[in-house]
């Protein structure tokens, strides 16, 4: 199981109001648990629905469309450790204990696709 991220909300999340708010932002299910998006005429699993919605990103695709969701879904994105992502400016952050670390621009994360990390 790699690094988990998970979307955050002050009131829980229903399954049903997960799936009303996911598709009009272009968001999918498959499964019974897999929520996908599109890039390139494909979908590609974003999130897993768990009592809430978790990620095990493997690109930075993924984690700019778990901030995506989770922006949808009034939410934020939380990593294992406490730290927070964001977008600001345009540009995709890491946030932990005062520090911020870039990621990169959101637009161009987006369009590169779900490539994933390299070891």
């Amino acid at each position: 199981m790699g690094y988990e991220l998970r979307v955050v909300r002050e009131a829980p999340l229903a399954f049903a109001e997960l799936a009303k708010a996911i598709a009009p932002a272009g968001f999918g299910l498959r499964r019974p648990d897999e929520i996908v998006a599109g890039h390139a005429g494909d979908t590609h699993v974003v999130g897993h629905w768990r009592d809430q919605v978790i990620g095990e990103p493997g690109s930075d695709w993924q984690v700019a469309q778990l901030i995506r969701l989770a922006a949808v879904l009034g939410a934020r994105l939380v990593g294992e450790d406490g730290e927070n992502y964001t977008v600001r400016d345009g540009i995709v952050e890491l946030v932990a204990g005062g520090t911020v670390v870039e990621i990169g621009k959101y637009h161009e994360i987006i369009e590169a696709g779900p490539n994933a990390w390299s070891p």
